[in-house]
Parts: structure tokens; sequence; C-alpha cells
């Protein structure tokens, strides 16, 4: 049965459909400001707290969503309390979204105790997922539903210094307590959970048993196993007048260079996008060569003679810039036989295995993430699109700083990698590859994964254009919880969809320990002095590209 030990406060004096109205009994209204048990935390009978409607043996569970005072001539001022009703609690304590019974005026308005909320924000706890307490209460927990949450995708948002990333790590770790043979997959551009041995602040975020962090130049993500597609974005300029015979002449170079390094390999037909090795180098040989072919012993010129000219300049520039070698110039992959080595480093079975795979892509220029990103989203998918179990091996992707490859806009330059990452958003469900996105800037993500997430972790944002964005996203019957967006404090967050029985306001429990993210004490620093700099390392890192 519902304990029942705060009494009645006041009544509803207007029911609509998706707000009522209520009135504190005079005498009453100084419950509103204290605690349920004396703690100085205890937010209940606050905006964002919890109440419950009885009446005619129906209990439906509601939020405070505004508190004000009405004045009538020669009596009191009356409180009053807009609420927005979440859904209806049985008085075996379950709790169902959804009003089906709506009250009458006059119902009865209780404080929710504990004991209430924590069976209902408990609803999911048999699987023991916990991402931290209900704000306002230290004792009561909220659990997420594991299954809705990772395989129907998730976004988490918020500003800078919201607490994004102690969010995610919190939420890793958790996983990893409770799901100790977990594959999870983490996209880190700012190496803010990569362990990096040399850099004595660097620390492990997660158990080191259960971790492996990989740097881009480490895992390689060789030029054979880009996309016929992608091999033209990268190697030919749309606006060269030859670029419809470069393309071709690309087409018919790869094939054959493909079917000559692989001939030895029982694999039957190669493709254009076949995962097989091929060498780049003579790739360049065959379109110098076609570039510099001439006829009648050098008095004519051949048809394709000068045609090649912009993406001979283009692949030797490539060649010439030493950011790419992790990708032109790799030294593990290169035989198809190294593929399956890649594909097992990338979801943890390689050596060591992992059931978190930290990608540290720090290191790697803006200009060629969306290359990177775009490979690894698409081997992801492909190592459970190819998967018979695929059903038993569930990868989980996370995607930090998403907005700077799955971005909203249509920009030529991150069209594959958005392409790649929708293609998870869309069909991963089907083969088991689910996907969280973080973002600072919600505005700028693609619109198409956003609109196939299931599950939202919105921290604090500043942003009108995200805020309004985000609130599109959000139905009606959250709004009341939402309206708190910017008065969020740091890692609190409002979390809702389909891994939350009713959308709720959560602190988040604090990583142990932290990732290696935190903000820059200018004062304190500025106070005490900087430590001697060598300008001369600094340079030295800068010309290696190496942090």
């Amino acid at each position: 049965m519902i304990e029942d030990k705060s009494g009645s406060i006041g009544v509803l004096v207007e029911i609509s459909a998706d707000y009522f109205v209520a009135r504190i009994t005079p005498g009453r209204d100084a419950l509103l400001s204290q605690s349920r048990a004396g703690r100085s935390d205890d937010r209940g009978g606050q905006v964002g707290s919890h109440v419950i409607i009885r009446q005619s043996g129906f209990n439906i569970l509601t939020v405070i969503e505004k508190i004000w005072q009405e004045y009538v001539a020669g009596s009191q001022p009356m409180t009053m309390m807009r609420l927005v009703p979440l859904g209806e609690v049985a008085e075996s304590g379950e709790f169902q979204r959804g009003v089906r019974h709506f009250p009458g005026t006059n119902a009865e308005v209780r404080l929710a105790t504990d004991a209430i909320l924590a069976r209902t924000f408990g609803t999911f706890s048999d699987g023991g997922f916990s991402v931290g307490n209900l704000s306002g209460s230290g004792t009561v927990e909220v659990f997420l539903n594991a299954s809705a949450f990772f395989g129907r995708h998730a976004a988490i948002l918020g500003q800078t210094g919201s607490g994004k990333s102690w969010t995610v790590t919190s939420i890793i770790q958790s996983t990893l307590r409770q799901f100790p043979q977990a594959h999870i997959v983490v996209l880190d551009l700012q190496g803010e959970y990569a362990y990096k041995p040399d850099d004595m602040k660097s620390r492990h975020p997660f158990a080191s048993d259960k971790m492996r962090s990989i740097g881009a130049d480490e895992l390689e993500m060789p030029y054979w196993l880009l996309t016929y597609a992608e091999m033209i974005e990268l190697l030919i300029d749309p606006g060269d007048a030859n670029a419809a015979v470069q393309m071709a002449h690309l087409r018919s170079s790869i094939v054959m260079l493909k079917e000559e390094a692989n001939k030895d390999l029982d694999i039957g037909r190669i493709t254009v996008d076949s995962p097989v090795y091929f060498s780049i180098d003579e790739l360049y040989e065959l379109f110098h060569k076609a570039n510099v072919e001439t006829g009648d012993f050098g008095k004519t010129k051949a048809p394709m003679h000068g045609k090649f000219d912009q993406l001979l300049v283009r692949m030797q520039s490539f060649f010439n810039d030493s950011r790419y070698n992790f990708m032109l110039r790799p030294r593990k992959r290169v035989s198809s036989q190294s593929l399956s080595g890649l594909m097992a480093d990338l979801v943890g079975l390689g050596d060591p295995s992992a059931s978190i795979t930290v990608l540290d892509l720090s290191s790697v220029p803006v200009d060629v993430r969306p290359f990177v990103t775009s490979q690894i989203g698409r081997l992801v998918f492909e190592f459970n699109f190819w998967n018979p179990h695929c059903d038993e091996f569930p990868i989980y992707l996370i995607c930090e700083e998403a907005h700077e490859y799955i971005p909203r806009s249509d920009n030529p330059e991150y069209r594959r990698s958005r392409r790649s990452m929708e293609r998870i958003a869309k069909q991963g469900r089907k083969y088991g590859v689910g996907m969280c996105v973080v973002s600072q800037r919600p505005n700028e993500l693609s619109e198409t994964v956003l609109a196939q997430c299931g599950t939202f972790v919105c921290l604090r944002m500043g942003n009108p254009d995200d805020q309004k964005y985000v609130r599109s996203l959000v139905p009606d019957s959250a709004q009341g919880t939402f309206s708190a967006l910017t008065a969020l404090g740091r890692g609190e967050a409002i979390l809702l969809g389909d891994a939350v029985p009713m959308p709720v306001r959560v602190q988040i429990s604090l990583p142990k320990p932290p990732p290696n993210s935190s903000d820059v004490d200018f004062a304190g620093r500025w106070r005490r002095g900087s430590p001697n700099l060598s300008v001369d390392k600094l340079v030295e890192f800068w010309r290696k590209q190496k942090r």
C-alpha cells in the first residue's frame, strides 16, 4: 500500500488535460518550505518536486511547475500550485505513465513521500543500473532501463562546464559494474578518457583491466578500407574539369589493384568497395603513367594525357603530410589479413581484451577527423552487420563532441561521417549497435540522429537556440520538469525518454575516479604563478603534432 504520512496539504480547483491547479489549505502552506524528514537538502513542496493527487482510490503523481499567491479582498492570500501530471501510482506502488482516471475538483493534494518516489524511480532497479539520486533527495536512487538506454540510442546534451564528461564517465563506470561483459567504443576527441603513460596527469577513469586506450596512430585506419565514394572525396576535386575522367579511372584502377594484390585469397568477386588491401603507391603510379602517356613515339598525346594533374598534386600533398600517415602510410595494416586484427582491437577483442575501447583522437587534425570518425562508425556497424551472432554481441558507440562530425548542416566536408553515423542511428538497433551522442551544441547536431534517440540526458544549457531546439524534442508532459533547464547545477541533469519511468531531475553520481577534464583555475594560477615552461618543448610538440 502507498504510505500516507504527510497528510493533505490542499485540493484541486482546476483540471485540464495537461495540467492541474491546486489551492493550498490555509495553515498548510508552511509544509511547502519544510523538508519531509528534516533534511536541509530535501526540496519537498518546491518547484520541481512531486505531489500525489488522491481521489476515489486513484493516485496521480504530479510535479510542481509553478507556485504563486492570489489575493482576495478581505481575506488571507491563497497559495496556488500548477501541477503537471506524470502518471498513476497503484495502491501497490506500481507506477504507470499517463493518466487514465482524471480527478475532479476538491481532490486531495499530498506531498509524495520518499517511499513512493523510491518505488517509482526504482522501477528498473532490478538491473542495478543506477545513475544518481533524485535532485532534492539524497536517498532516492534513479535507475535506468539498460536495454532501452543502450538499445534505442541516447543523447547527452549540455553546455561547456555543465558536467558532460562527468556524466559520460559516471554512466560508463556504472555500466562496467553491472555489465562486466559490455562492449563499448568511445570516440575521445579531447583525450578526456584516454590513458597516456608519459603524461603524469593522465589517469585511468575506468578499471585498468576493463579498459584499453588506443591512439589513432596505433589503431591505424588504412586507406584501403575507404569506400569508393570516400576515395573520391579524399582525392578528387569536384570542381576540376576532368573530375569525371578521374573518377572513372580511379574505379577501374582500384578494382585492378585489389584483384592483383588478393589473387591468392579465395574471396570470389572483388568490387571497388571490397575491404581488401591494395598499394596506394601503385595507384599513384597508374595515374602518373596515364597522365604522361603519349603515342607515335612521343609525337601525339594519349586521350588521358594531362587529365590527372590536379589529382597527382593532391595525392602528393597528402603523402608529404605526416598527419595522414596513420591512414596513408600504415605500418601494421598492410595486408588484407590485418583487417581481422583491426576489427578485434576496435570492439575490445584484441590483445589485451577490454570491455571499453577508448579511441584517443585528440592528436588527429580537425580536417582529418571526418574521415577517421566515418571509418570508425562504418567499421563498428559492419562488424555486427556481418556478425551472424549480432544479437548476442551488442556494441555501444559513444560519440564525444558529436556536433564536430555529425553536423546538422549539409557541409560536403562532413557528409561522409554524418552519413556513417546516421546509418547507425537508423539501422543499428536491428544489428545490436547502439549509439550515444554527446554534444555542447545540440542545435548544430544532425536532426536525423537526435530524432532516433530514445533517451535524453539534458544538462545545463544557456544558449537560447540550443534550449529551443532541445525543447522541441520534449513531449508536453515533460515541459514542467524541463523548465528548470537553465537552473541545473554541475552534474545535474533532466532525464527523459524510454529508459526512465517519467521525466526526472537527477544529480548524476560523482565518477570515481573522474575523467581527465577539469576547469582551469585562472585566478589560482595567476595568483600562485605558473611553472617554468619549455617553449622549445612546446614548439617540438606542435611540429610533431603530438600532445
